[in-house]
């Protein structure tokens, strides 16, 4: 770990050492008048709130003391607001605080939907939306990591749209941020953004492993394959997934001197470049990975094949039948549009 990232990290533990001292203890509905809940999650709510005194709008992020650590809290406030002068991530008002009941803190309001809202199942968003928004995401990842940090939570969900085009767009919910180094130690679930190595975390006796932006290199991969398509390239990165191993296998063969029948066919719609964009942020080594802005490369070149430019386009072939919430429906492919992945559903919450 580089010097600058060293102290980006402790700028952030300082941060919280001086947030933990001067947290201002207050009841919302004193300061705050609630207009409605915009969102709800596995870990709190979203309130779109207005402040008594200044009337401005806001979104207030609550979090319940019966179920949030003091230390988790403040890790995530204060890596927001580290973050928050990037214009592709959402910014905050530099408010946190406790009530009785709950830790909150003050975030933009983005009036809007996310990313995950105007995914159009098994077909997508268009190539230029796509691009517009692969290329701000990227900075703001470029932005995270140079900072030492890592988001390791890239998502549809967490993609916040300013406007149904991508024009502008903002990354969102820092809650499972961490610094670049820490160990993981134990995942529980999985999903089809989490990469390789941090699915075998959940292996028996598995060792612990090193949070990395190769995680969210890999995480904004798949993001990409889900808004070009409409659909999950695989439910999750292991042995027992079909789609995933099919991959893998193609991956380790040397697809680049493959012929184009070769690829597999959820792959076969993507053009050469983009197939070489793929293959630097969905490398199965970690440290083969290409950084998020890599992409920027590739801007320029057309990303989806047009039928009868060459070569066939085939249907991704259903997998076998599945049952429970976050698989799709029985005996289809996990359609983008079916469910959303995860426990969490609703914007800015993790």
């Amino acid at each position: 770990m580089g010097e600058p990232e060293t102290a980006n990290g402790d700028l952030i533990e300082e941060l919280m050492e001086l947030t933990a001292q001067s947290l201002s203890t207050l009841e919302i509905a004193e300061h705050f008048n609630i207009i409605k809940e915009i969102g709800r999650g596995k870990y709190g709510r979203v309130l779109l709130v207005t402040h008594r005194c200044r009337g401005t709008p806001m979104a207030l992020k609550v979090m319940p003391k019966a179920s949030t650590k003091l230390q988790g809290f403040l890790r995530e406030y204060c890596i927001s607001l580290h973050l928050a002068h990037h214009p592709c991530i959402v910014g905050l008002f530099g408010i946190a605080f406790q009530s009785q009941e709950h830790y909150g803190f003050a975030q933009e309001l983005v009036i809007g939907q996310d990313l995950f809202a105007v995914i159009r199942p098994r077909v997508g968003i268009p190539e230029p939306a796509a691009k517009r928004c692969a290329q701000q995401i990227a900075s703001a990842l470029e932005f995270i990591h140079g900072r030492g940090l890592v988001h390791r939570d890239v998502k549809p969900e967490n993609i916040l749209l300013l406007d149904r085009h991508c024009r502008r767009v903002k990354l969102a919910d820092f809650g499972l941020a961490q610094r670049r180094g820490a160990m993981i130690r134990l995942i529980s679930g999985t999903l089809p953004y989490m990469a390789p190595e941090l699915c075998a975390v959940q292996a028996e006796g598995a060792p612990p492993l090193l949070v990395e932006p190769t995680l969210d290199t890999w995480a904004f991969g798949v993001v990409l394959f889900c808004i070009l398509t409409g659909y999950f390239p695989w439910e999750r990165c292991t042995p027992t997934d079909d789609f995933y191993q099919e991959f893998a296998e193609w991956r380790q063969a040397g697809e680049g001197e493959g012929a184009p029948e070769d690829v597999p066919s959820q792959w076969q719609r993507f053009s050469p470049p983009a197939l070489a964009m793929f293959r630097g942020l969905l490398a199965l080594d970690p440290e083969e990975r290409s950084p998020a802005g890599e992409v920027q490369a590739y801007l320029e070149e057309d990303w989806v094949r047009l039928p009868g430019a060459g070569q066939r386009i085939q249907p991704p072939p259903p997998p076998p039948e599945q049952e429970g919430e976050g698989k799709g429906q029985p005996g289809t492919r996990a359609s983008v549009g079916v469910c959303r992945s995860g426990s969490q559903a609703e914007r800015g919450l993790e």
